[in-house]
């Protein structure tokens, strides 16, 4: 078991993040007599899922929602299908938002150049 504290170093967030996460039912610390915060084992894990969901764009809504999944069927099935799904979903706007850059970079490069040949037009006046 992990304070808050070990955790929170353990997977580079703030306390603040940790203890946000159990607010809104995320995870679900043990307490202690003193009332400090423990993280099992399952909880640890449930952390890093959330951390690698958020790096790879999931709301904390799904991320909530894969996580309960998993409590509800024991398989894991039921969360790697929508895992999957969400998955299918994130990549999509992935691609989407890479055609957007590599447009804008193109445009961006033509009127690079565009510039360049004014500039070295104005050197001969």
């Amino acid at each position: 078991m992990k304070t808050i504290r070990e955790t929170a170093e353990l997977f580079e967030v703030s306390t603040r993040t940790i203890r946000y996460y159990e607010e809104i039912g995320l995870l679900s610390p043990v307490r202690t007599e003193g009332n400090q915060r423990l993280y099992t084992s399952s909880e640890l894990a449930k952390l890093k899922l959330i951390v690698r969901g958020k790096k790879y764009g999931f709301s904390l809504d799904e991320i909530k929602e894969m996580i309960l999944l998993f409590d509800k069927d024991r398989t894991g099935r039921k969360q790697l299908e929508r895992t999957i799904e969400y998955g299918e979903r994130r990549i999509e706007e992935i691609d989407l938002k890479i055609s957007e850059l590599q447009q804008m970079k193109s445009e961006m490069r033509q009127l690079q150049r565009m510039f360049q040949q004014k500039l070295e037009n104005s050197k001969g006046e």
